[in-house]
């Protein structure tokens, strides 16, 4: 496990793909917590979701490391490859769904 994330070279300026998350909206899941990929905009449910579409996401698309929450007041990072929690000083506040 890394220190720090060495991946944000990766980061693009993303919309979300959804106000929920877009897999389980699809199949009709649900979901506990939203994250939000910062390669694409992939709007995935959290590991504690049963189906943890926001890790699917990032193992079907290995480019996309990085994710951020997207639940209101929560402006936490996580790097899957880097397996690494944190924040970024000076990043915009992260958004969130309704």
């Amino acid at each position: 496990m890394a220190d720090t994330c060495t991946h944000l070279d990766t980061v693009r300026p993303v919309t979300p793909s959804s106000t929920g998350c877009e897999d389980c909206l699809r199949t009709g899941g649900r979901w506990v917590h939203l994250r939000l990929c910062m390669a694409c905009g992939h709007v995935g449910c959290c590991d504690n979701s049963p189906n943890r579409h926001a890790t699917a996401h990032n193992r079907a698309h290995p480019d996309h490391p990085l994710i951020r929450s997207y639940e209101p007041g929560q402006d936490w990072w996580w790097c899957y490859a880097d397996e690494v929690l944190f924040d970024v000083a000076g990043a915009e506040p992260a958004p969130s769904h309704p």
